[in-house]
């Protein structure tokens, strides 16, 4: 009998291919995580609105801003570590953090309880992106980055999906076996439904955490050395963006980059002027709309942004240079933060309109609903990235461009589907709106890597993170709900969400 033959040797790059898929099919099923403890506050919303006596506004400020503000300031300082240390290790315990905070959302008691585990997810999660980003730069050239940087953005709507669907029907089972109150613990099917997403990610931390770090910037030839100290580089960009350390890191950093006074007083007295005008507009705000926990915590969040902003320009003149000040940067940036706006909106308050608008069960709708947008979104912004790959080919704008197909498409595909005649009707037109609204999240996240160098890639990212998060989760899906309570339902509210739409096209255009 002959022996088998010995299998050939994979050359150095068909392994380094091998580990670059595994690496982003790993990274996708941690992002899968990352969107499905998020998404399914979105099925569970009328019960918890039911159960805790909360408002549309409120729900939205829920989902977006408790999670948003903190999402996006502590992704910050997690961008910076995952920029000096081990990104793998960093992923791995941001993801028991948000799977623990996730499981105690599910013992929520009232709308401060699951405010507080909401501002956990928020920080949890802000540790994913960033690193996965960075990782993916180093394990795929720059020409296949996009496709790559889609493929793992695809996570959004496989676990947005599977949030939806999952929550649906565990609550819709949970209310059948325990109906009238007489679940063990007294727990509601919204509560278990939290427990039952959140466990398991705990469980695949110890996985990622096997996984294997590349080398920094080998892919563009500029390898990077590894930090010595990273977490004194995560120390410091905290303390940038954590009030009130944020004044003392100002006073620390001026006075190494200049030692005179009066440099410090003005760099300490613009900090505090920016405070006292946010804390001066979240009062006006509140007084107008009210909502206070809306517009205080937006405001925390914005004067953390701009101190961290000043801190940078102190420090790492070069990155800030190139992150604040190239208007080609800001304009793209703002073009796909509105696009996240109107994402956003829709994405959270669509099956409540569907629930109230049909009456149909939680699981038919989470189900339905739920595999439409995880079809569609993971096919959308796949071909999102691969179209944005063969236009930069032929263009330099060839990113953007996809970014402005997103914009003008998604709005008569809303407009009919938020006319629609019956709910058979809705489910067929919400095939081109998920297919529209999901094209800019790979080329969004590719034209902020290429725009800088290797080792400001993740707090670029972070930057870039940063706005999306504050104008189109901080703001769209409270912006829906507010919209709703004053106009008398979510169908006018979200109609008016598509004008985000047209600020994005023409920022795409400038």
């Amino acid at each position: 009998m002959n022996p088998k033959p010995p299998s050939p040797e994979r050359t150095p790059e068909e392994q380094h291919e091998r580990s670059a898929r595994y690496v982003l099919g790993v990274l996708v099923i941690v992002y899968i995580l990352n969107f499905l403890d998020r998404q399914i506050l979105s099925i569970l919303a009328e019960r918890i609105k039911a159960d805790l006596g909360v408002s549309d506004a409120q729900m939205g400020y829920l989902y977006g801003t408790a999670f948003a503000v903190f999402f996006a300031l502590f992704g910050i300082p997690l961008g910076r570590l995952a920029d000096v240390w081990s990104r793998t290790r960093l992923i791995a315990w941001g993801l028991a953090a948000w799977s623990t905070m996730t499981t105690l959302s599910g013992f929520a008691r009232n709308f401060t309880h699951l405010a507080l585990a909401r501002v956990g997810v928020g920080i949890g999660e802000a540790s994913a992106s960033p690193a996965a980003y960075s990782l993916l730069a180093d394990y795929f050239p720059k020409a296949r980055r996009a496709t790559a940087l889609a493929i793992y953005s695809s996570g959004i709507y496989l676990g947005s999906g599977l949030g939806l669907g999952i929550g649906g029907l565990i609550v819709d089972r949970w209310d059948l076996a325990w109906p009238g109150g007489t679940a063990p613990l007294g727990l509601k099917g919204w509560q278990v439904a939290f427990l039952a997403v959140g466990l398991p990610g705990v469980l695949l931390a110890l996985w990622v955490k096997t996984r294997r770090e590349p080398v920094r910037g080998a892919l563009d030839g500029h390898p990077t050395p590894v930090e010595p100290h990273p977490f004194r580089a995560f120390l410091r960009e905290l303390g940038a963006v954590i009030p009130p350390f944020t004044v003392w890191t100002l006073l620390s950093l001026a006075g190494a980059t200049d030692s005179r006074s009066d440099s410090r007083k003005v760099v300490v007295a613009k900090n505090l002027f920016a405070a006292a005008l946010l804390a001066g507009l979240a009062t006006l705000l509140t007084r107008a709309l009210g909502n206070p926990a809306q517009w205080i915590s937006l405001s925390i969040g914005i004067y953390a942004a701009v101190s961290w902003a000043q801190s940078l320009a102190l420090r790492d003149r070069p990155s800030y240079t190139l992150i604040f000040t190239s208007r080609s940067l800001i304009a793209a940036n703002l073009a796909f933060a509105l696009l996240a706006f109107t994402s956003y909106a829709y994405g959270f308050w669509l099956a409540p309109h569907l629930i109230r608008t049909y009456g149909t069960s939680l699981g038919n709708i989470g189900w339905t609903l739920g595999g439409l947008y995880a079809a569609c979104g993971w096919l959308g912004v796949t071909l999102g990235g691969m179209l944005a790959d063969r236009l930069q080919k032929r263009s330099p704008y060839g990113r953007l461009q996809v970014a402005m197909i997103s914009a003008v498409l998604s709005v008569p595909c809303a407009i009919a589907l938020l006319h629609a005649p019956d709910l058979r009707t809705t489910y067929l037109l919400c095939i081109p709106l998920f297919l529209c609204n999901s094209l800019w999240l790979g080329p969004g996240a590719s034209v902020v890597q290429e725009m800088v160098l290797p080792r400001m890639r993740a707090i670029a990212s972070a930057n870039y993170l940063l706005i999306v998060t504050f104008i189109g989760l901080a703001l769209g899906p409270y912006t829906a709900g507010r919209l709703s309570v004053a106009l008398g339902g979510l169908k006018p509210a979200l109609l008016w969400v598509l004008c985000a739409n047209a600020l994005s096209l023409v920022c795409a255009l400038y």
